[in-house]
């Protein structure tokens, strides 16, 4: 303090309690959206899931190559291509499992598909949701689908097969984007695909690093769901379901 100062003496620093360093971080994470840890996604059996199966539905492509011509016209009459896709899982044996679609020529895909021009995208993947995986009888279906956070966005540069999690720097207009969502299923529900489609519960180790049979996508899940806290929730004991 200099002479004719009269501000008050300065006072030592404190360091903040444990406690508040905690509801500091705590804000933090808040502010900043889900991070490891920050949200708990519960998986429950697959035993507690009913399976049936709708009319079959004609696939629109017999090939990926006629898929990529299909959307080029799209992307000529419409513009850019915008789809969703949910990431859900179940416990099955102890372990996260994918819910995965395979059509009838053998592709593997995660519930979801093309939006509407103009269509939210958490709207739309629950209009998706309902339409790829609920049953044709409304008493059976569950009133609407959880969708959380969008855990991803992919871009597929050009009319050709390959996604990625980035706008490569050669490209200025995408074809299409996608947004993955995770979406916590019910305790229980009733699942109904086409006849000619197969709903899988694929094993989070089984997509780790298996580009070559998943794809890049859905072969990067693993990873995205790593930044949750999974609980495997347990199957009810015949006690607990009277």
């Amino acid at each position: 303090m200099t002479a004719g100062d009269h501000s008050p003496p300065e006072q030592p620093m404190r360091l903040p309690t444990s406690d508040e360093l905690a509801a500091y971080t705590d804000g933090l994470v808040h502010a900043a959206g889900s991070t490891h840890g920050a949200r708990t996604i519960h998986v429950h059996p697959v035993s507690n899931y009913s399976f049936g199966s709708k009319a079959a539905r004609h696939e629109k492509d017999a090939s990926v190559a006629e898929a990529m011509l299909r959307h080029k016209a799209s992307y000529q009459a419409h513009g850019l291509r915008r789809s969703v896709e949910a990431v859900l899982l179940v416990n099955q044996r102890s372990h996260p499992h994918l819910l995965l679609l395979r059509s009838a020529n053998g592709q593997f895909k995660l519930p979801g598909g093309r939006l509407k021009q103009g269509e939210g995208e958490v709207s739309g993947l629950k209009r998706k949701l309902h339409n790829k995986l609920s049953p044709t009888e409304m008493k059976l279906r569950q009133s609407e689908w959880d969708v959380g956070e969008c855990v991803a966005r992919w871009v597929r540069p050009s009319h050709e097969p390959n996604f990625y999690p980035y706008l490569p720097a050669h490209c200025t207009t995408p074809k299409e984007q996608k947004s993955l969502y995770i979406s916590e299923l019910p305790a229980k529900c009733v699942f109904a695909v086409p006849k000619n489609t197969k709903l899988l519960a694929v094993p989070l180790f089984e997509l780790y690093g298996n580009e070559h049979k998943y794809g890049a996508l859905i072969a990067s899940i693993p990873h995205l769901v790593s930044r949750y806290q999974i609980s495997l929730e347990e199957e009810e004991d015949a006690g607990e379901k009277e």
